[in-house]
């Protein structure tokens, strides 16, 4: 199949792939206050600036575009620096190595597979009749969890129930689910799904879930563990597998830190992040160890109860929204 497709679009015609992924990008985001900003994010210094990247009250971010709301706004909270992958490669490695976070923007290789999964019938041809994990809320909030070990020494909390329901479902069961177009039924109280692949790569040692998709590392090229990919992972032998994650409009991951390095890429639509640094975890109101949703807020973002977490008032975060060809730069616990 991908022979099939290399050859409807073949990858030295880079003018046509460009035009074709800008065509994706529906609209432009201006940043809130740049005045108040030392840096211009479409054109920063070599050396990430003092105070990068700029954060502002939580709660001003909150006010100015909630949650549950899915209408872009035109101007936000936007701190993070966005590199062009080939003229401005050199910064995007000097911020990496600095350990910040940054976009990187129009990668001929994330742009080529962009192009390729938004062909018609494409996903469903690659991803066929396999079941895959599917995360089911009667809401749009998707919290992590782990099943509460009860041979585990930790309290056992009371009353706990899972946020979210797993399942196994085909790619097109989930999308007979999520690719609704009337507002009326997406509605933050109704049901969502969340699709996930996972490829697990050579780290797996075995332990890979049945039906994973390790052609992942085909389609996605750019997040092989190469030392050609050095922007994308700065040890390549410590790969530690691709999730690919399939959202609906609405969909909420709650706040959380993951305990190592990412690279998010995005292959079509719109993905909101709001991002803090790790000094900020305890104004985030952080579930402890041992419980089911550790590593995540507690504090509901879609209705914060400030009485009840008064620190989260106190919270600064800055965000991006991030566009089809788009790669996000998260380093560990931001």
């Amino acid at each position: 199949m991908r022979k099939l497709y290399d050859e409807k679009l073949p990858m030295h015609d880079t003018d046509r792939i460009k035009t074709f992924v800008k065509s994706l990008r529906k609209r432009e985001y201006f940043p809130i206050m740049e005045d108040q900003m030392t840096y211009d994010i479409h054109d920063c210094p070599f050396d990430p600036p003092a105070n990068y990247p700029f954060a502002w009250n939580i709660a001003h971010v909150l006010e100015n575009w909630a949650p549950d709301d899915t209408t872009p706004r035109s101007h936000i909270y936007q701190g993070l620096c966005v590199f062009d992958f080939e003229t401005e490669r050199g910064k995007a490695m000097n911020y990496r190595a600095a350990e910040v976070p940054f976009v990187v923007r129009d990668d001929p290789q994330v742009l080529r597979t962009t192009e390729r999964w938004n062909q018609p019938e494409y996903l469903d041809k690659l991803l066929g009749d396999t079941l895959h994990r599917t995360e089911y809320s009667p809401n749009n909030h998707f919290m992590f969890w782990n099943k509460p070990n009860p041979r585990s020494k930790r309290k056992i909390i009371e009353d706990w129930k899972p946020p979210t329901e797993m399942l196994k479902m085909p790619y097109q069961e989930w999308l007979s689910h999520a690719n609704i177009t009337d507002n009326s039924k997406l509605g933050p109280d109704m049901e969502h799904w969340y699709y996930r692949l996972i490829g697990c790569g050579t780290l797996a040692n075995g332990r890979c879930e049945r039906g994973s998709s390790e052609y992942l590392f085909d389609e996605l090229a750019f997040f092989q563990p190469r030392i050609e990919n050095d922007l994308y992972m700065t040890d390549h032998k410590m790969q530690q597998g691709i999730h690919c994650r399939f959202g609906m409009k609405g969909v909420i991951a709650e706040n959380h830190f993951d305990g190592a390095r990412n690279m998010i890429a995005l292959m079509g639509g719109e993905r909101r992040y709001i991002l803090s640094h790790p000094d900020q975890c305890e104004n985030l109101a952080l579930f402890p160890p041992g419980h089911p949703s550790a590593r995540h807020s507690a504090v509901d973002w879609s209705n914060p109860d400030w009485e009840e977490f008064p620190q989260f008032n106190d919270a600064e975060v800055n965000e991006i929204v991030l566009q089809a060809g788009d790669v996000l730069y998260l380093p560990t616990a931001w």
